[in-house]
């Protein structure tokens, strides 16, 4: 059975081999997961306590203390052990399974006999479970724990979480539904909508589909339900510690709960929660056929992608509520883009693509996983970004309390700590991402250029591809089909949208025609056995301009080279950055530095430092001059995943752009 679901999932059949992931994918397994299991048992110095793994023991009966850290501490736990989850898969580990087993034993011990799970309530509000929904949680902690399940069956074959929360489920299941006598809510954030959805493809039971579907299609309709349950509260907040107004409709677009899904035109509210919510709507539209909701999904993506998403691949770009705020609103300074939201765009992307491979899902996809994701964390594996800034002033985010969530270090671990695992998460199912097969169709997609081993069952027989890539330094990819069917079948590769459209395909070193469709080149033919495919995407590096209607960045560009941004760090162009300027006509030279954090291609460009000699301390405005003074500088760009390891300083991703 656990061989089955890998086989399903993909996620046994393909194996990274890779020059520039394999640091990242090595350094989740050997250094993150360890690290992160230390910071859950709070035995980091000088970091904020978890209290997650705590909090598990008190609810098991082991020992005696109050609850600890946020009200949905569990998930911290669950995400870890979805980590662990994937990492088995791919690299078994006896030690670190036998720990992941004892965390598992003490969550059954953790279990109320009716199958409820959740140490906030066991520990603090006993008795209170599922009447504050907008605010607890509880479905969104399951979620979590849910996903942590599969992941650990689908990597060991053993049932037992995945038996606790299918029993958990089931209570769920008994809670919440459209029959009378049940509650007719939703949680206040998504997250239960997808993993059920994951319980079902694991479990094979339908009930746990019709429920993610019961929750996605009960939201934003009238009786609004987190209406009616507040005014059931009386307003009670447990964040506040006493009554608040009870949210109106209109507010509630914060939990994209002010319509039904199907009728949301743009992306709003909190980002983590929309995207989620946007996984699940994708899943159910595929497994489902409902092209309504289908309809949805692009439209929503369509309005997050193409106004609401920085150059990084981050969304949600307020710190108030971590929320989006209204379309081409993209400061640089004041930005969150809290990694989670980037992970959860991700997410989306690749569900977007089990529906149709369509390179704008790719595109976006890669964009986030290249910049927004692998930025967040630190060469060490040991530090971490909670908002992803695309422009730093380290004075500011000390002094000013408008930028205090903006950090110019990254942190040890956080109080409120879900983008940690969730990055470790995400790198360690990284193989997940890369491909997707049409088996009726006999078509392989190849999404990501990621040196890999990857094994596909068409309708034509199986087959068995080794990619080897040179990318993100080099535009190209080779393909050797080690094992092929009798009969033809497609292989197609994404046409990057940074390649202009320009990419050559080679096959046994001929360059070889290939349709183009959705963003694809398309090769049908009868593969041979030793076939080589060679895949050459153009390459350069180039300035970037954004919208007008983008005015935090008018008269600005931004430098890309593939599926790479960059950025200026003052540790190589000095302070302030925002004295500098690029030559817009110049010369970008790009060349690989050993050197710099394990080797990375460098940009150097031409640019002007604004005279600042005649300017006297305490004249902060004079009259301006026609030609303002300056002088010509060399500028050095280095990939934005790579700022801030090695000093803490200014740095920034748009800069202001001379003829």
């Amino acid at each position: 059975m656990a061989k089955q679901l890998n086989k399903q999932l993909g996620r046994s059949s393909v194996h990274i081999e890779d020059a520039f992931w394999n640091r990242f994918t090595e350094l989740v397994r050997e250094t993150v997961i360890p690290y992160q299991w230390e910071a859950l048992n709070d035995r980091i110095a000088d970091a904020e306590p978890s209290y997650a793994i705590r909090n598990f023991r008190v609810a098991a009966g082991l020992e005696e203390h109050p609850y600890g850290g946020m009200v949905f501490q569990d998930s911290d736990v669950a995400k870890w052990l979805e980590a662990v989850g994937y990492s088995l898969a791919n690299h078994p580990d006896s030690e670190l399974e036998h720990t992941a087993d004892g965390v598992i034993d003490l969550i059954a011990l953790a279990q109320h006999e009716n199958g409820y799970l959740n140490t906030y309530f066991t520990i603090k509000d006993p008795g209170k479970q599922w009447t504050n929904l907008y605010e607890a949680h509880e479905l969104y902690c399951a979620g979590h724990m849910m996903e942590a399940a599969v992941a650990y069956y689908n990597a060991t074959g053993k049932r037992k979480l995945l038996d606790v929360m299918s029993k958990f489920a089931d209570h769920i299941d008994s809670v919440f539904g459209p029959e009378e006598g049940k509650l007719r809510g939703y949680d206040g954030h998504q997250e239960i909508e997808l993993a059920l959805v994951k319980l079902h493809q694991a479990t094979g039971e339908q009930r746990y589909l019709n429920l993610a579907q019961f929750f996605i299609d009960e939201r934003g309709e009238e009786p609004n339900f987190l209406v009616e349950e507040g005014h059931q509260r009386d307003g009670y907040s447990l964040w506040a510690g006493g009554k608040r107004p009870v949210p109106t409709v209109a507010q509630l677009a914060y939990n994209q709960a002010h319509k039904p899904v199907r009728e949301q035109e743009a992306a709003v509210g909190h980002s983590v929660r929309a995207v989620y919510m946007y996984t699940a709507m994708a899943d159910l539209a595929r497994l489902t056929g409902d092209q309504e909701l289908r309809a949805a999904c692009e439209r929503l993506w369509n309005n997050m992608t193409r106004k609401q998403m920085y150059i990084t691949g981050g969304i949600g770009s307020t710190h108030h509520g971590e929320a989006f705020s209204f379309d081409y609103d993209l400061p640089n300074d004041t930005v969150y883009a809290e990694t989670c939201a980037s992970i959860g765009l991700i997410f989306f992307a690749q569900r977007m693509l089990m529906l149709e491979a369509k390179s704008d899902y790719a595109d976006v996809l890669e964009r986030a996983l290249y910049n927004n994701v692998v930025g967040s964390m630190s060469q060490d594996g040991k530090h971490y970004f909670y908002v992803n800034p695309l422009e730093v002033w380290p004075k500011a985010s000390e002094k000013n309390p408008g930028r205090h969530h903006v950090k110019a270090e990254r942190q040890k671990w956080f109080g409120c700590s879900c983008c940690p695992p969730n990055v470790a998460r995400l790198l360690s199912s990284l193989n997940d991402y890369i491909y997707t097969a049409s088996g009726a169709a006999n078509t392989i997609y190849t999404h990501l250029f990621i040196g890999s081993e990857a094994r596909f069952d068409l309708a034509a027989g199986s087959v068995t591809v080794k990619q080897q890539s040179q990318m993100p330094w080099k535009g190209y990819a080779s393909f050797e089909f080690t094992e092929v069917p009798g009969g033809s079948f497609t292989f197609a590769l994404r046409i990057p949208s940074w390649s202009k459209g320009q990419a050559v395909l080679k096959v046994n070193g001929q360059i070889t025609e290939y349709t183009a469709d959705n963003g694809y080149g398309l090769a049908t033919r009868n593969w041979q056995q030793g076939d080589i495919a060679e895949w050459e995407p153009q390459l350069e590096t180039q300035l970037t301009a954004s919208h007008p209607e983008i005015r935090a960045n008018a008269g600005k560009v931004a430098i890309e080279r593939g599926p790479l941004v960059y950025c200026l760090e003052e540790a190589d162009n000095g302070a302030p950055l925002a004295a500098i300027s690029i030559a817009a006509s110049g010369v970008l030279n790009s060349y690989f530095d050993d050197q710099l954090l394990g080797g990375a291609v460098v940009v150097e460009a031409e640019g002007r430092l604004d005279e600042q000699d005649s300017w006297r301390e305490e004249t902060p405005y004079r009259p301006y001059a026609k030609q303002q003074a300056s002088k010509p500088v060399q500028l050095k760009a280095v990939p934005y995943y790579l700022w801030g390891n090695r000093q803490k300083g200014e740095m920034t991703v748009w800069i202001r752009a001379v003829k």
